[in-house]
């Protein structure tokens, strides 16, 4: 068993080059690109444990056949397969991710906290629960019709597989990755060129915000006991920036990597703290992940084409289940279950579409009105990421309680902190700057001394003040 290969590693640093120089020399061969491709994209897993490499193949294996035997005509065997298929990989993921703890808390209610005969111990697969959602929408869009079943086997597994998107998303839909296995692909430099932007801009977000960040807010969540309430204010304030920048910026990574190959993927957030209002940020927030559950659980069910209560109810079930998504422990299912109480008067006042246009469009400032939203809504992202960074729901409580305790600030004891603020600053210019393109690092001066000036800014930053040791991405544990 290795460790994973970090985007933040050396490893990768010499794995990326040598997989986009044997790619394009494989241009010519459709199949055979997308073969290196697959055998890439499990080097890449099983550098974690090849044992489970057997896993995603068998989640693939099983969506994959689900196609075939279905004909899109959404008769009887149809819904047959497709639920199959449904039912056996949400198997697989409960077992590996909630078993113990559904265990553990009938333990606890039925026989004492005495769970050790019930428990599996199973160790969680990196990644299974992007790819498991990725895996299930093409059988569910199959037998919609959305999408016609493919007969190219190589061509799907390296779409459940694809190694840049594996373990953190983004969380893609086969309607829009897939074709782009199917079909020849040739070098676009212009493309590659973003894709270096945007992957440097990622890299400032996770090796200078995130783990910058990350250095204070571990140690302040340790134990919070022992600070006064401006320092947990302050930890909880950084953590909002830690997993913003961490998450954000291995989509960055993920997304620019993938130009590289000539692969787009869907854009996975949109600066959204620089959302006005609670619908806003979970339009920005995670959006492959909100439009998922969106498009395969909330319209389902009914979405807002039905009474005003069961909207609230849709709703309701929606969050508590995004919530659940990201582990099994009660602070998530808390944290899904606090930001359906945001949901709720914007859903009863039909508010919740209010702002779906870029903010200050047009304007290089917002307005006090906006920046006063902005705030707001930060402020509540900012309560609800203390209960989802805690341990337990007793944590959460202690921390709150903490929060309004008086005490000075105090500053950590080891890393660079006052570099943070100048950091977040730029990171806060240069999103606002570019908040209504592609990505946040998109747009640049015209004049290309200005461009690599940018470019070796950021470098120097980022080589200056990164920490020295390699920091694993936040969700590769969900």
């Amino acid at each position: 068993m290795q460790s994973i290969m970090l985007f933040n590693s050396l490893s990768f640093a010499l794995f990326l080059p040598v997989v986009f120089a044997v790619y394009w020399l494989l241009r010519r061969s459709l199949r055979w690109q997308n073969l290196f491709v697959l055998t890439a994209s499990y080097f890449f897993y099983g550098c974690w444990d090849w044992r489970f490499l057997l896993l995603i193949a068998f989640t693939s294996g099983c969506s994959w056949l689900s196609g075939i035997l279905m004909d899109g005509r959404r008769q009887r065997r149809d819904k047959v397969v497709m639920w199959t298929n449904i039912a056996i990989n949400l198997t697989i993921l409960g077992l590996f991710k909630y078993y113990d703890f559904f265990a553990r808390s009938f333990a606890d209610l039925f026989l004492g906290g005495r769970s050790d005969a019930l428990l599996l111990h199973l160790v969680l697969p990196v990644g299974i629960s992007f790819y498991t959602f990725q895996a299930l929408s093409y059988s569910i869009d199959v037998y919609r019709g959305t999408i016609k079943p493919t007969r190219d086997v190589v061509a799907f597994f390296a779409y459940v597989s694809f190694f840049p998107q594996l373990v953190a998303g983004p969380i893609e839909r086969a309607s829009s990755l897939l074709p782009q296995f199917e079909r020849s692909r040739r070098f676009d430099y212009a493309l590659a060129v973003d894709g270096l932007r945007q992957m440097l801009w990622g890299f400032f977000k996770k090796l200078i915000v995130a783990d910058g960040c990350a250095v204070y807010v571990d140690q302040v969540y340790a134990d919070p006991s022992l600070y006064g309430g401006a320092t947990l204010i302050v930890a909880a304030v950084l953590f909002s920036f830690q997993i913003y920048g961490d998450f954000s910026g291995y989509s960055d990574i993920a997304i620019g990597c993938s130009k590289l190959f000539g692969i787009r993927l869907r854009r996975n957030f949109n600066v959204p703290y620089f959302s006005r209002d609670i619908a806003e940020f979970w339009r920005r927030w995670h959006i492959s992940l909100t439009s998922w559950f969106r498009d395969y659980l909330y319209i389902p069910l009914g979405g807002s084409r039905v009474s005003r209560l069961r909207v609230v109810l849709n709703t309701m079930i929606i969050f508590l289940v995004s919530g659940f998504w990201h582990g099994a422990n009660w602070t998530f299912l808390a944290w899904g279950f606090f930001h359906a109480l945001l949901f709720m008067p914007l859903i009863l006042l039909g508010r919740n579409r209010r702002f779906r246009d870029t903010v200050a469009a047009e304007r290089r400032l917002p307005s006090w009105g906006e920046v006063g939203r902005m705030l707001l809504t930060f402020v509540l992202a900012t309560v609800g990421w203390v209960i989802f960074r805690s341990p337990s729901l007793s944590f959460t409580g202690h921390y709150f309680a903490g929060m309004v305790r008086g005490g000075q600030f105090l500053s950590p004891t080891n890393g660079d902190f006052p570099f943070l603020i100048p950091a977040l600053l730029i990171l806060l210019v240069v999103e606002w700057c570019n908040r209504d393109q592609e990505h946040e690092f998109c747009r640049q001066p015209h004049r290309r001394w200005l461009r690599w000036l940018c470019y070796m800014s950021v470098i120097f930053i980022i080589l200056a003040y990164m920490q020295t040791s390699e920091m694993p991405f936040i969700y590769f544990q969900f």
